[in-house]
């Protein structure tokens, strides 16, 4: 009797503590599955925590930060009361600039400008919208706005309760380009420089700086004005431009079948055209520096080939507006040169507002060559280079298009005399400035 009850209790006092044993396993097991959940959900923002963190801390402050680090080890282990000095002094500098970035700058801002796109020389006015969004006033603050490669500095104001104001500022565009405008950051430091917080609005615009053009003359140069075209001598089957009757072949539309000879001879007979053309146009333009004397001579040579793209556009020719390849962008249908999209006005100028320098180019003749290998059907061909290139290079690229399609070079040299020559395959215009392409292109035209 006393064995049985001793052995039930020994095996209640066994099934208990493997109970207790199983529930605190549980629980562990429940905390850890609860811990690696947090971990989970809140790693990313731990990590960007941290990030900001080390971001606060400026080289300045990291330098503090390490002196009073070692300071602390050296007063610890060797006893040194100067290093308990200098890590009392460490902490004294970081302590003090806390302070001062303590709250929050309840801003919104946006950037208004009043237009995307202007010629070279020209200012775009923006407008620093900020606006206050809580119920309590925000003191003045410095604020850092990127403008291409400048940084302007914006002094904001003090705001009342939910008010705003508007921060008016003028943007030079001296050159061609693409200014990037913001994004907006405000920085808070202390007057001791070791920590620096910033906060950014994703709020940015792109000012599209288009290059300098001429209006040319209608119909210089090959931009002929026509109504259906001018008739060549190639033969295709249909068109407007009728120039004989041929025999009937198997696949030829009835519509094309000339009755009156078919009537005459007792076989079909169908019509055949001249193949008329409405001055399909290409500006080839040599995007190599090394072939312009200096960067207003490039410049000038990108305004040349923008006011050509423009009076395609305008008379609404067939076109083909192309440069350079440059490494980066889209791989070119032709080897080593790049379609510049030439839909609207606007496009194109926008196209050669973003027009880079191209590294490592082919020389112009290879790119001539590459284009009149392409077998585009092609009236007039403008080759537009610098200074660099003589009317020797200029005639091996123009020999390369078929004789029917008329070839223009133009050489860009700075402040030069402005000459037109007739050469045996092109005709060679050489301008000073911009303003000497709408006289040089009527000579050139032989009008």
């Amino acid at each position: 009797m006393n064995q049985e009850t001793s052995r039930s209790r020994t095996y209640g006092s066994t099934h208990s503590t493997t109970r207790r044993t199983g529930t605190a396993r549980g629980r562990a097991q429940s905390r850890a599955v609860r811990a690696r959940r947090w971990w989970r959900s809140n790693r990313r923002k731990l990590r960007r925590n941290l990030r900001r963190t080390v971001q606060t801390v400026t080289p300045s402050g990291r330098f503090v930060l390490a002196l009073t680090i070692v300071a602390i080890v050296l007063g610890a282990t060797l006893g040194w009361v100067e290093a308990w000095v200098v890590a009392l002094v460490g902490g004294v500098m970081l302590l003090a600039a806390l302070p001062f970035l303590l709250g929050n700058r309840s801003y919104q801002i946006r950037i208004v400008i009043d237009r995307a796109r202007v010629v070279a020389g020209g200012e775009v006015r923006l407008g620093i919208e900020v606006e206050n969004t809580v119920a309590r006033p925000s003191l003045p603050a410095t604020a850092e706005l990127p403008v291409g490669d400048a940084l302007r500095e914006i002094d904001i104001p003090f705001i009342g309760p939910h008010g705003s104001a508007v921060l008016p500022l003028e943007v030079p565009a001296p050159v061609r380009g693409v200014i990037e405008v913001g994004p907006v950051t405000l920085a808070r430091r202390d007057p001791l420089g070791i920590l620096r917080r910033e906060v950014t609005w994703r709020d940015k615009r792109l000012v599209h700086v288009h290059p300098r053009t001429t209006f040319l003359p209608p119909g210089s140069a090959g931009l002929v004005r026509d109504l259906d075209g001018v008739a060549s001598r190639r033969l295709t089957d249909s068109d407007l431009s009728f120039h004989a009757v041929r025999d009937y072949v198997h696949g030829d539309a009835l519509r094309h079948v000339h009755w009156r000879s078919t009537a005459k001879t007792g076989m079909l007979m169908v019509r055949q055209y001249e193949e008329t053309q409405t001055a399909r146009a290409a500006i080839l333009f040599d995007a190599n520096r090394s072939e312009y004397a200096s960067e207003e001579e490039f410049e000038l040579g990108v305004s040349i080939a923008a006011s050509l793209s423009l009076q395609a556009v305008r008379e609404g020719r067939e076109r083909f507006v192309a440069s350079q390849w440059t490494p980066g962008r889209f791989r070119p249908a032709i080897d080593g040169l790049e379609e510049l999209p030439s839909q609207t006005v606007t496009q194109v100028l926008d196209a050669w507002a973003e027009l880079e320098v191209a590294e490592d180019a082919f020389p112009i003749e290879t790119l001539a060559r590459g284009l009149a290998e392409s077998r585009r059907p092609l009236s007039v061909v403008f080759v537009v280079t610098g200074s660099i290139p003589d009317a020797a290079r200029m005639r091996r690229a123009a020999v390369s298009f078929p004789p029917d399609v008329t070839v223009i070079a133009v050489r860009c040299e700075l402040l030069a005399d402005p000459s037109a020559k007739l050469l045996d395959v092109c005709k060679l215009l050489t301008v000073g400035e911009l303003g000497d392409l709408p006289q040089l292109m009527l000579r050139g035209s032989g009008r």
